[in-house]
């Protein structure tokens, strides 16, 4: 399990509900092994979340603290990580970030699942994973989201000095149509999303799909922003990138061709910033003169949701 908000729970991959005894556990455990192993035609992936979920409930011990929130993956630790680009561990220039990467998400989870919750209830952490795993799937959408924004806004952060980054630019829609992120770097001027489906990525006739990505469309929805953007501050994107989280993505990088001349591509968190340095293949660069004068056209330009 990966830790999104969006993952199964160890109850769901190993196909109980949460207030199973512990001999129905342990029976659907075995159940789930021989339908997983390797070894028998089973997924090898699936196997491994198998018994990452029997060692998180399979002792009543441990059961007991992964119910109470306190058996938690390291991933799950970071839902409640509200501010992404925390001062830096060693000495190095980080890249110039305005704005409040997940922001705009974070707020609307906190709204909403207190009023899930309800009145009066006991809501002294609303990142508590018991509460999280526990929450509809569109709170949790809401909380996946800002954690992959805020992740996008890390990676950004550690470039350097050479980079400026803007998050949860508004674009003069709905607030949830934002603009994610707009960075500006030595190898081009890029509009960025940053999303968690929670499934894997698939794509058509250049646009994602899946069952939890339908009605959205990620690549009309993050250009539609840029040319927003690209209007109200007269500047012209290079290329447009798509986050997802590394297990979602086949391929570190996937290209989805041009709309209007914008080479698209779909790319995993875990070769972003490699992809920032070298810059999006097919991307107008930038350079000389041209990178300041596009940096203070979005500076008088860029309002943030």
């Amino acid at each position: 399990m990966s830790g999104s908000p969006l993952s199964a729970s160890a109850y769901e991959v190993l196909g109980v509900a949460p207030t199973a005894t512990d001999e129905e556990l342990r029976r659907a455990y075995r159940l789930r092994l021989r339908q997983t192993h390797p070894d028998t035609g089973g997924d090898a992936a699936a196997f491994i979340r198998v018994r990452h979920a029997w060692g998180l409930v399979g002792d009543p011990v441990a059961r007991a603290a992964y119910d109470r929130g306190q058996g938690v993956s390291p991933a799950e630790a970071e839902w409640r990580v509200a501010t992404p680009a925390a001062p830096a561990r060693d000495s190095r220039p980080r890249a110039r970030s305005y704005g409040h990467p997940g922001g705009w998400h974070r707020a609307r989870y906190l709204e909403l699942v207190r009023e899930w919750a309800g009145r009066g209830a006991d809501l002294r952490d609303p990142y508590a994973p018991e509460i999280v795993r526990a929450a509809p799937l569109e709170l949790r959408e809401l909380l996946a989201q800002a954690l992959a924004e805020e992740a996008t806004a890390r990676t950004v952060a550690e470039l350097g000095m050479g980079y400026t980054a803007w998050h949860d630019v508004a674009t003069g829609g709905r607030p949830e149509h934002k603009l994610d992120h707009i960075v500006l770097s030595p190898s081009g001027l890029y509009g960025m999303s940053s999303s968690d489906f929670g499934e894997e990525a698939r794509f058509r006739r250049g646009e994602i799909i899946g069952e939890r990505v339908a009605p959205r469309a990620p690549v009309a929805t993050l250009m539609s922003g840029m040319r927003a953007v690209a209007r109200e501050a007269k500047v012209r994107f290079g290329g447009a990138i798509i986050v997802l989280p590394d297990e979602d993505l086949m391929q570190p990088i996937n290209a989805l061709g041009s709309v209007r001349g914008v080479p698209v591509v779909v790319v995993r968190r875990g070769v972003l910033g490699h992809l920032l340095r070298t810059g999006v293949p097919g991307a107008r660069d930038i350079g000389g003169n041209e990178l300041f004068d596009v940096r203070t056209r979005l500076q008088q330009a860029v309002r943030f949701v």
